[in-house]
């Protein structure tokens, strides 16, 4: 009954070509947090520098000289590694109530473990920190943003069971060095693109192909060792510092291409296999792995002449261990899927395979730089019905939500997306989903990975042509500045002073500089 007054509820939204446009305005109330993101890898730069040991992505992209789309690796990047103060500056004029960013394990533990401590990477996170709170901005810290050091990579990473322990053991040095200053705590970034994207041919750092059961240890791992340091903190940290610790995990929407049974079967794989088998160990009321996915898999196994199955099992020892292992979840959110069933015939195993979906988007929706991304905000309002009914309600953070562009200052369309989407995140919140925050990926622009800087999904803009590193408001900055003081989400507000429509003339020119 409930669900069928939420729909009726809901057919008060009018939808336009930008987004959702509502009848009355809603604010975001004085508590809700808001924040921006990066992470160490994509904007630190200093990649050797002070002691700093290698991470899976400086051998991967140095190894792979044509990985990167534009050629622009993490090196040097946004050089965050001598511009923290001006990152905190940036924070401040926005306004933001807390900063999401991660610790680079291998500046920190050079060789990954911890009996080798390298104080002059601790020193920039000590500085950061202290100057985030000297302003009064929560650090909300990402202990795993996809930079394993290569010493462990070389011990067989995340698809070795000891990586457990050498998270857990890392987990305790950084929570001893901050749990005192740092209250809000991700342990793992996006455990799929971990684990599916690295370990299984997806074009990530280690740029590993282990399709036969490899990324599926990965994933028990991973999540294994979040539950530790989950685990660890509540034992040991929490009733001093009353800290909050989480897990972040991609969950994007996917809804059937057309409504028919093989459809919607194909959908229901889709959610089970991209965030299902993620989220049910942790927030499932029964724990383990989805039952579709452990159906599924064990059955292409042993057609595939497995003794045993792809995905690993787990213990009951370790179901409890995960279940409840959360404060909070930490949703990173960008776009929808539609989907139907798959088409292509895999000659080796595969989770493409175990699957067996294929992915498109709407046509009319609004396209990003990526190739990934296009606007659909109702897809976030979908997924936060979906996970209240099937989680019971878990408290959410909306850890990152972004929109890429090119250069430029103008970037009406990042405006856009992100109103529309804060728009649909108020439904959700009204209609019952606990929602704490919400963190605009990114602060600056930064290095995307293999996209390198070809994609922009900074507030700031980045001049990497410049020594320094020169960074710039965009309009989208000024909007989330005002959306931040007003609570609201506004269709028509634009500063009296700022030219909207700027010229690459304008720019040369100096007639927009973007301060705040």
């Amino acid at each position: 009954m409930r669900a069928a007054v939420l729909c009726l509820l809901n057919l008060l939204i009018v939808t336009g070509s930008d987004g959702w446009h509502e009848m009355r305005i809603r604010k975001f109330k004085k508590n809700f947090l808001f924040g921006a993101a990066t992470s160490a890898y994509q904007v630190e730069g200093g990649w050797d520098a002070d002691g700093k040991g290698e991470s899976i992505w400086d051998k991967y992209v140095h190894e792979n000289r044509n990985v990167v789309a534009d050629g622009r690796n993490g090196d040097v990047a946004s050089d965050s590694y001598h511009n923290w103060q001006r990152d905190v500056q940036m924070l401040r004029e926005l306004g933001v109530d807390f900063y999401r960013f991660s610790i680079s394990w291998p500046r920190v533990l050079p060789n990954g473990l911890s009996n080798e401590v390298n104080e002059a990477g601790f020193k920039y996170y000590d500085n950061l920190i202290d100057e985030l709170l000297k302003y009064e901005i929560q650090p909300m810290v990402t202990l795993y943003h996809f930079d394993l050091p290569q010493a462990l990579q070389d011990l067989g990473g995340w698809a070795n069971p000891l990586s457990i322990t050498w998270f857990e053991d890392y987990a305790r040095v950084i929570f001893k060095r901050y749990a005192e200053k740092v209250k809000f705590w991700i342990t793992m970034n996006q455990p799929n693109t971990i684990c599916i994207e690295g370990y299984a041919g997806g074009g990530m750092a280690p740029g590993l192909s282990l399709e036969e059961g490899g990324a599926y240890e990965c994933v028990k791992n991973v999540l294994l060792a979040h539950a530790k340091a989950y685990r660890l903190y509540e034992k040991e940290f929490e009733k001093e510092h009353q800290g909050n610790v989480g897990i972040s995990i991609a969950v994007n929407w996917f809804d059937a291409l057309v409504n028919t049974t093989e459809n919607v079967e194909a959908t229901e794989r889709a959610r089970e296999f991209e965030f299902g088998i993620y989220l049910n160990p942790i927030w499932g009321k029964e724990g383990d792995f989805p039952a579709i996915v452990k159906s599924i898999v064990d059955k292409k196994s042993k057609e595939q002449g497995f003794k045993t199955s792809r995905l690993p099992k787990l213990s009951a020892a370790e179901v409890k261990l995960l279940k409840g292992s959360a404060d909070f979840l930490g949703m990173n959110h960008y776009t929808t899927f539609l989907v139907e069933p798959g088409t292509t015939k895999y000659e080796s195993p595969s989770i493409e395979d175990d699957r067996n979906t294929k992915y498109s988007q709407g046509p009319e929706w609004k396209p990003g730089k990526s190739s990934w991304l296009k606007s659909a905000p109702y897809g976030l309002y979908k997924a936060c019905i979906y996970l209240n009914f099937n989680y019971d309600y878990p408290p959410i953070i909306i850890t990152e939500h972004g929109w890429s562009t090119g250069p430029g200052l103008g970037d009406q369309s990042r405006v856009d997306n992100m109103r529309a989407y804060l728009g649909a995140l108020l439904l959700a919140i009204e209609d019952g989903t606990d929602v704490k925050g919400y963190t605009a990926w990114s602060l600056m622009d930064n290095v995307e990975w293999t996209a390198g800087t070809s994609e922009r999904f900074g507030l700031y803009e980045v001049d990497f042509e410049s020594e320094s590193k020169t960074r710039t408001a965009r309009l989208s900055a000024l909007v989330y500045k005002h959306i931040i003081e007003s609570r609201e989400v506004e269709d028509n507000w634009a500063p009296s002073s700022l030219k909207i429509e700027i010229t690459k003339n304008e720019k040369k020119n100096n007639n927009y500089k973007g301060e705040l």
